[in-house]
This record gives C-alpha cells, structure tokens and sequence, in this order.
C-alpha cells in the first residue's frame, strides 16, 4: 500500500515537490508540505460526497476517475485539507500518489527527504524522540 508522509521539520522549502507534481497537487505552506492525505477508503470525504462515485481507492491512494467526473465541486468543498481543485477543464484534481509510478515525484524530488512513501521509519522515530522525552520528564519529577 502507498502512502504519502510529510516531515514538515525537514522541509527547506525548496518548492521541488510542487514543480514536479504532474496533478499540480502539492503547496508548501510556510515550510509546510500540504498534500491529500488519502484519508481511509470508508473516511474519505470525498468519496462520501461524489455523487458520481469517481472517487476511488486503488492500492491505498484515493483517486478520482477522471472519465467518471462532472466537475460538481462538492469533494473540493469537503476536504477538510484543501488538498482538491477543480482544473480549467472542469475536472476535479488531487494527488494520486503518481500511482503509475514506483515512487511519487515529489517524494523523488525532495532533497531533504521531508516528504517520504513510508510511515513506519516516520513514526517510529518519533515514537524514540517521545519515549527519550518521558524518560526526562521523569527524572526531573523525581527532583
């Protein structure tokens, strides 16, 4: 399953991941990497809202069958992110995870490694960085 994670702590800014994005789905946001967060299948606001169902999931990534979709708007105003915008052509656009690809664009492109395809090394970083944290509120609490 693909999924996009940010590390905004990482981020330097740089602006590569929105030049590269070929759905124009990514902003940087003060140093922020703000994308879909292709919420689950059964969540996804999104989904619930198209009245075409033209949004799907495949493999992890919520998508929006472009064939299928009339340009209503109403996931774009459901998406408590932001992350959808309906393009020129009256279509609905967000990231797709470049499902067509092994690896997202933006997660190439980032020089700084702050956007990644794998939660796991993510979280259990930060899962040590809280752990080391209790331990020294505990001995302070010792004091």
């Amino acid at each position: 399953m693909k999924e996009l994670v940010s590390r905004p702590e990482l981020c330097e800014d740089c602006s590569r991941c929105e030049r590269v994005c070929p759905q124009n789905a990514i902003r940087v946001i003060n140093g922020v990497p703000v994308h879909c967060l292709h919420c689950a299948e059964d969540r996804a606001p999104c989904k619930a809202v198209c009245p075409e169902d033209a949004i799907v999931e495949v493999d992890g990534a919520i998508i929006i069958n472009e064939d299928d979709c009339i340009g209503c708007g109403l996931c774009k105003d459901a998406c408590p992110i932001g992350a959808i915008y309906i393009n020129e052509s009256g279509i609905a656009k967000k990231c797709n995870l470049c499902i067509d690809k092994e690896v997202p664009l933006c997660v190439a492109a980032c020089p700084t490694e702050a956007l990644k395809t794998d939660s796991t090394d993510v979280l259990s970083g930060k899962r040590d960085r809280i752990a080391k944290e209790l331990e020294r509120v505990k001995l302070i609490m010792k004091y």
